[in-house]
């Protein structure tokens, strides 16, 4: 009887540390606590690709906290994170979902900030999704297509290449081309080498040209200035005179001037002209009499 008592006191100890193991284990997938001082932070996130409630918070990698809510507001998706009060966030301080490993799971990365200045926890934050393996996977099977072309694209272009490499003639002319290349260089390697000292003179030379040139600049720098100021004048006179004579042809032409006035008379210009055409006249008539009799002059004297 008394054996079996023992087995029962023994059973019921088993039973109630595996429950107290249990519910430890639970509680530490499930995140329960019995600490009631927590702290909690309201962050929005574009996607959160399968978060869930429960899933760990981590700081700088180290498990801290957990998911406690999760609701959508529009295209937006609003989370709830449960935190302990030891944790310090400021106010540069960045959220993130993530991977958690290989098989799906996801959790939330802060990086606490290191700005002097704590978070207002009562702030709703805005955090970054930062892709996962399926993501990926969704991309690439919106450019599987271009990604298929890029591939055959590449496909015949090394077949070109294998093709043209394989080309004794191209073989040849390339191995060619290449020994020329390494004969040039030997050549103006030579060259160089054996007019160094023409060279270094020619340097020599250039720069003291250069060194003239900036004393004479140096030196003359005052009459330069003054040329210059002197040229800048003469075309000022000149800009100054050609507007005069634009202005002066501009009034001939519109009759604004005694000029345009006489050029553009009507009457002056029919003057003109039969002076013109009776001169012609007097002309001939003398030189016909030169050519027979001489000059005959009738002058009648009242």
């Amino acid at each position: 009887m008394k054996d079996q008592r023992k087995t029962e006191i023994k059973v019921g100890i088993t039973v109630f540390f595996g429950l107290l193991i249990f519910l430890w284990v639970l509680g530490w997938a499930k995140n329960w606590t019995i600490n009631a001082q927590r702290k909690e932070v309201n962050v929005e996130f574009p996607s959160v690709a399968g978060l869930e409630v429960g899933d760990p918070v981590t700081i700088n990698g180290v498990r801290k906290g957990y998911v406690d809510e999760i609701t959508i507001q529009s295209n937006k998706v609003n989370t709830l994170l449960n935190l302990p009060l030891d944790v310090v966030l400021k106010e540069d301080a960045k959220f993130s979902v993530m991977m958690l490993d290989l098989m799906g799971g996801k959790k939330v990365e802060i990086n606490p900030g290191v700005s002097e200045t704590d978070m207002n926890l009562e702030k709703l934050q805005h955090g970054v999704f930062d892709g996962d393996i399926a993501s990926a996977m969704a991309m690439l099977g919106t450019v599987q297509n271009d990604l298929v072309d890029v591939i055959k694209e590449v496909k015949i272009s090394l077949t070109t290449l294998n093709k043209t490499l394989g080309d004794k003639e191209f073989s040849s002319d390339l191995k060619t081309s290449v020994s020329n290349l390494a004969t040039l260089t030997e050549n103006l390697n030579k060259l160089v080498l054996s007019n160094k000292d023409g060279l270094n003179q020619l340097m020599k030379t250039g720069v003291e040209l250069t060194t003239n040139a900036n004393d004479f600049l140096k030196t003359n720098r005052d009459s330069i200035s003054l040329t210059i100021s002197s040229i800048n004048s003469v075309l000022k006179v000149s800009k100054d005179l050609l507007v005069k004579i634009n202005d002066f042809m501009d009034k001939t032409d519109k009759n604004q001037n005694n000029l345009g006035k006489m050029l553009n008379d009507p009457d002056l210009m029919n003057d003109l002209k039969a002076t013109i055409q009776q001169a012609k006249e007097l002309i001939k008539i003398l030189v016909d009499q030169l050519k027979s009799k001489g000059v005959e002059v009738n002058a009648h004297i009242f």
